[in-house]
């Protein structure tokens, strides 16, 4: 770049040079640009504007104004920012003169960058990032991020991306930090894509992308290190390393998707599932994480990862239609276990059924109370052998004389005799008695008391649990309802075919019956149609389970034929007609929005602050009490206050004990209840009271005044410590117990400024020491100060005008002496404040630093450590305050 008229000498730069950094200002045209000559220069170039005119001041193209510097960058339209080598801040006009110097916040700042905001800068320090005000010389944010080489802002300065050498840091307007990626290799640019929420970076072989939700992923490799400097949909223009001009076309379709995503925007989801190649485990593995399995239905041909994805969506119809073809005891056991959880017996029994899983299905019909089919269980495990299911299913169906048969066929006779006396089948115990005589065994004697053991005969035999109709989601279309109906014809076909020839196969097939005994089944079956009891018209020979009318599976018995319109009526047609109603809002998550307090967050027991998702704000961050007593009062300290978090916590919560065996029921206690609508405004009623911590002032003052000192300083802890979770109910009461925190804090006797009845004591002890120490000087000083109170001349102090005398004859004394026999640090014709920690003078004009809380004094050393007076704040941090008072309805 050359300046017209001028030689190559004058060109930018003055020869070739290394681009740091080439800042545009569109306002007046100009352009900022600094290079690595002689340690660091900036230039700034002025152009002719969009319409031809000049508008810079200064904007002659041949004026030079350049300058050495750490950094520089545009601060407003007609300013600019410079970073001189002393690590001072100049802000300059466009005539390059300098109009203020600022002192960064940090010594080490060696970068400035751009602050989203007219008059706001970012700071750079080695490991941290600062948002800097330069009208107000105020720190705004920090964010703690590797040394940071460049910042992108989207189009709008809504979002900022940090890149440093291996790490991208997306944070908000305001520096809160919303994302971060680490790479392994360097990250060499970046640009944000025109929608704004899209960060396109490129490392050294890889163009990837970040969202500010932290999702990220590739878009494409690079063969060659590429530098963007735009994006623009589908393409990208950069600059290779010979610094020539490139477009790239690249495909941002999973980005688009995961936004789209996001913000529910269904409609494109499914346009995009429909249009575009998004496929691989990695889409499918994001939508499981997300909670989105339903569409990742449509990206799965395999049918155990498509049976997976169904489970995990709940859709039993397609999950069944998927297992079909799957062949495997285990993924039928899965099918079932799901059902069972949803309440739909018709699967559960087929999965059951499948799997051979005999116990599980007599309990399955225990509890639904289908005793016929249960009766068929136990016929099913005498022709299996299965003793042991035999006697449970007796057990199920209280059927006495088939335990007894059973209990007989084992050979246990006695038990076999109790049984049959003690339900009173007397046949039966009687064949029983005599074969135990025959057998010489004992006769076991009943009990007079004993009971039947008998179930319960089941009133209302339950069918699938009812379903809420809901209506049918936008993921539930495309392949996913082919998928379903597939399921449903398929159900349907072998209903129409008879009902009975499908279950029933089922069963033939998977119990293994004897061949001779259901010979005649299937064929029957077949011919018959499914005919109930006598399809086969004779004996035994249509039957299909034998010549025993309780083996007959007709269509009444096991009927697995109306399955698939049991399922189709668990989804009624006119589900579209109900939307479901949205969840209600608690009390404590009110509590939370209602109020800046931290004393209302801790009610609520909101302690630490939280990111999570809003329905207005994409991410939202939630300030618990402990993060706004930090900001407000800087704490670091937390656990002397972790008693009253504790205290207000549950203060502001009943509990109402309820049936035996349930948890009690809890109920917020509201200090605006009496408020004709106060859910809408609700505040936590807080269990300290300005009142209760005025009482126990009063009581610290008088033990400070009986010289119980520790007992005082126990009272004054828990006020300095309880102060900051009290509510004022009125502005006149916050004003008030900011005041009560002043005045307890002058009770500390290592502090000078005490109240007069206190002084009076401190006065009076100084003033004995110093005369018994011989330093006449300092005890005239406090003598003649414990006189001039003005105190003493009330009533209330009758019996402290008694040591008048004594003062006076000490001043008198000691001004006859008029001499001191130690030196002291101290000085009463210079005021001073003490220092809270080596308990020495600080002197007017002596730098120190205050506690952001209880005001005490510390000398600059002690800046950032826990003060020791309340144990609470840091100390030498700008805050905003105490809040003593909140506002119903008050946003923070």
């Amino acid at each position: 770049m050359r300046r017209p008229g001028q030689s190559q000498g004058a060109s930018l730069g003055q020869g070739p040079r290394m681009l740091q950094h080439n800042a545009f200002n569109p306002a007046e045209c100009n352009v900022l640009v600094t290079y690595d000559s002689d340690g660091g220069c900036y230039e700034l170039l002025t152009f002719g504007s969009m319409d031809g005119a000049s508008n810079g001041v200064g904007a002659d193209p041949n004026e030079l104004r350049r300058g050495s510097c750490l950094a520089a960058v545009f601060l407003a339209r007609n300013r600019f920012a410079v970073l001189d080598k002393n690590h001072q801040i100049l802000i300059k006009n466009f005539s390059n003169e300098v109009t203020k110097k600022l002192t960064p916040p940090h010594p080490n700042t060696d970068g400035l960058h751009f602050g989203g905001t007219s008059g706001r800068l970012l700071l750079r320090c080695e490991d941290r990032i600062t948002l800097y005000e330069q009208q107000s010389r105020k720190v705004l944010a920090e964010l703690q991020v590797p040394r940071v080489k460049y910042t992108f802002w989207n189009h709008d300065c809504s979002l900022v991306a940090l890149a440093s050498k291996h790490t991208v840091v997306i944070a908000s307007k305001q520096l809160d930090q919303l994302a971060t990626v680490s790479e392994t290799v360097r990250v060499k640019s970046g640009a944000w894509d025109t929608n704004n929420r899209i960060f396109v970076y490129s490392t050294l072989n890889h163009i990837k992308y970040l969202l500010a939700n932290g999702d990220t992923g590739i878009i494409r490799t690079l063969d060659v290190p590429l530098y963007l400097t735009k994006a623009v949909g589908k393409k990208l223009f950069c600059l290779d390393r010979e610094g020539k001009t490139r477009v790239v076309e690249i495909d941002n379709t999973e980005a688009l998707f995961k936004l789209a995503l996001e913000d529910k925007k269904y409609g494109e989801v499914m346009h995009m599932v429909r249009h575009s190649r998004l496929c691989g485990q990695s889409i499918i593995s994001y939508l499981q994480e997300k909670g989105f399995p339903e569409v990742a239905l449509h990206f799965v041909s395999d049918n155990k990862t498509k049976f997976r994805l169904a489970l995990a969506c709940g859709n039993i119809e397609v999950a069944m239609h998927t297992a079909d073809k799957l062949p495997d005891d285990a993924i039928w056991h899965q099918l079932g276990t799901e059902a069972l959880r949803q309440g739909n017996h018709q699967v559960v029994e087929m999965a059951y059924q499948r799997t051979k899983n005999f116990e599980r299905l007599s309990f399955l019909y225990l509890l639904t109370g289908n005793t016929d089919k249960l009766r068929k269980m136990l016929k099913i495990a005498e022709r299996r052998g299965d003793v042991m299911s035999r006697f449970h299913n007796s057990l199920f169906l209280g059927d006495a004389a088939e335990r007894v048969s059973v209990l007989e066929s084992t050979g246990q006779i006695s038990l076999a005799y109790l049984t049959a006396a003690t339900h009173g089948l007397e046949e039966d115990a009687a064949r029983l008695r005599e074969l135990l005589e025959a057998q010489g065994m004992p006769i076991p004697q009943t009990r007079p008391d004993a009971a039947l053991l008998q179930p319960p005969t089941p009133i209302v035999r339950t069918d699938n649990w009812p379903l809420l109709a809901v209506s049918r989601g936008p993921m539930q279309g495309g392949d996913l309802s082919a998928a379903t109906g597939g399921a449903a014809d398929a159900a349907a076909a072998a209903a129409g075919a008879g009902g009975d020839e499908a279950t029933g196969e089922e069963w033939d097939v998977d119990l293994d019956l004897d061949e001779d005994e259901i010979g005649g089944r299937g064929e029957g079956a077949a011919n018959g149609g499914g005919g109930g009891g006598g399809g086969g018209g004779g004996g035994g020979e249509g039957g299909g389970w034998g010549e025993d009318d309780d083996l007959d599976l007709g269509d009444d018995d096991l009927d697995f034929g109306d399955e698939g319109g049991a399922r189709a009526k668990a989804v009624p047609s006119d589900m579209a007609d109900f939307a479901m109603p949205p969840a209600g809002r608690s009390l404590p998550t009110l509590w939370v929005d209602n109020s800046s307090h931290a004393a209302d967050h801790a009610a609520a027991g909101d302690f630490q602050a939280r990111i999570g998702r809003n329905a207005a704000v994409r991410w939202a961050l939630t300030l618990g009490a402990m993060q706004l007593l930090n900001r407000q009062i800087a704490v670091v300290n937390f656990e002397p206050l972790r008693a009253h978090f504790l205290a207000v916590h549950t203060g502001a919560m009943a509990s109402l004990p309820g049936l035996n065996a349930m948890p009690s029921l809890r109920s917020g206690l509201q200090r605006n209840a009496s408020e004709k609508n106060p859910e809408k405004n609700s505040l936590p009623a807080v269990a300290l009271k300005a009142s209760v911590l005025l009482d126990r002032l009063k009581a610290a003052y008088k033990a400070f005044t009986m010289g119980s000192f520790a007992e005082s300083r126990q009272e004054f802890d828990f006020i300095l410590r309880a102060v900051p979770l009290v509510v004022g109910e009125t502005r006149a009461e916050g004003n008030e117990l900011k005041e009560v925190r002043n005045m307890e804090l002058l009770a500390y006797f290592t502090c000078c400024n005490l109240q007069p009845a206190h002084l009076l004591l401190a006065l009076r002890m100084a003033m004995a020491s110093a005369f018994k120490g011989k330093n006449f000087i300092t005890a005239a000083s406090f003598a003649q100060r414990l006189l001039e109170l003005p105190d003493l001349s009330s009533e209330r102090h009758a019996d402290l005008r008694l040591k008048v005398g004594l003062a006076q004859k000490v001043l008198q004394k000691s001004q006859q002496m008029a001499r001191n026999e130690h030196t002291l640090d101290y000085d009463e014709r210079n005021p001073f404040e003490v220092d809270c920690q080596s308990l020495k003078p600080i002197y007017r004009g002596t730098p120190s630093c205050k506690c952001p809380y209880c005001g005490s004094a510390y000398p600059l050393s002690a800046k950032g450590t826990v003060c020791v007076t309340c144990g609470l704040s840091q100390i030498g941090v700008e805050t905003l305050g105490l809040v003593t008072t909140s506002s119903a309805g008050g946003k923070r």
